[in-house]
């Protein structure tokens, strides 16, 4: 296990033994699956996007995460509210902006939140994140499409995206690149059944939210949430993939639940660049 794959690991611990309270504002697709990943990782979910309440729970957490998968009016100012009381707070916000380049509402509430909200770390595929950079990006839905897969390239649009937010950028796809502008991590983890499996991008969104509640380099935060992801795809799939979706389902949300430093430290495939 290299250096850096070590201090990755050792966030693991770091979060179950804090126990971070995670304020997520996601989408009612993959809510119960988003609690039950932060759960499975050590820390603590809470889900309140009423406006009556938002951003007194955000007062109240180690972390904000926003995602607009199932985007309505009705919760755009409290993702709104609450992002800017994370900023008072000096809390991380990590934004997972779900399909964003699909519909003119969708973009609007994007640029909205990017523009009101100081984002810590933005996860999504290479079209979401694409769209951001102000790039040609091809939406298929919420999902990466192939178009932007063969002519855009992960690691620039990931370190475009991070100079032009002065955030960290998680890019994840068959390969996950991670950079804050000048910096970029590689990692070649994960198994491409995750895809079947509906929400696996915002299981990863709310891990990052998790490390990032118990560790504030949230480069290395970011790192350890989708690269735990990643793993806990591959011994899933080995241990159910043969059952169907259904049972791999499950047993990636088991097998983040038993994740340590030393499954990770075996399995994790990083590579500083």
């Amino acid at each position: 296990m290299s250096e850096y794959t070590k201090q990755i690991a050792s966030l693991i611990a770091e979060v179950r033994s804090k126990k971070p309270l995670i304020h997520n504002i996601t989408n009612y697709v993959t809510v119960n699956d988003c609690a039950n990943v932060i759960l499975a990782i050590g820390a603590s979910p809470i889900m309140a996007d009423d406006i009556n309440e938002a951003a007194d729970i955000t007062s109240i957490s180690s972390a904000l995460v926003i995602n607009i998968g199932t985007l309505n009016k009705r919760t755009v100012e409290s993702m709104i509210l609450s992002g800017k009381k994370a900023n008072e707070k000096g809390m991380p916000v990590i934004f997972d902006p779900v399909g964003a380049g699909a519909s003119t509402f969708r973009n609007e509430v994007t640029r909205a939140i990017l523009d009101k909200v100081k984002i810590s770390v933005l996860r999504g595929n290479l079209s979401e994140v694409s769209y951001i950079a102000g790039l040609n990006a091809t939406t298929k839905g919420v999902d990466v499409s192939d178009t932007d897969i063969e002519f855009n390239d992960s690691t620039a649009v990931a370190k475009k995206a991070a100079a032009k937010l002065g955030c960290i950028v998680a890019v994840t796809g068959a390969v996950d690149v991670i950079s804050d502008s000048k910096n970029v991590v590689t990692i070649s983890n994960g198994h491409k059944m995750l895809s079947n499996v509906t929400g696996t991008g915002c299981m990863t969104t709310a891990l990052v939210g998790a490390f990032c509640g118990a560790e504030n380099d949230y480069f290395k935060a970011a790192v350890a949430g989708v690269t735990v992801m990643g793993i806990a795809g591959e011994i899933a799939y080995e241990a159910a993939g043969h059952k169907g979706t259904g049972s791999y389902h499950l047993a990636v949300i088991d097998y983040i639940s038993k994740m340590d430093e030393n499954i990770f430290g075996e399995k994790a495939r990083i590579n500083e660049i």
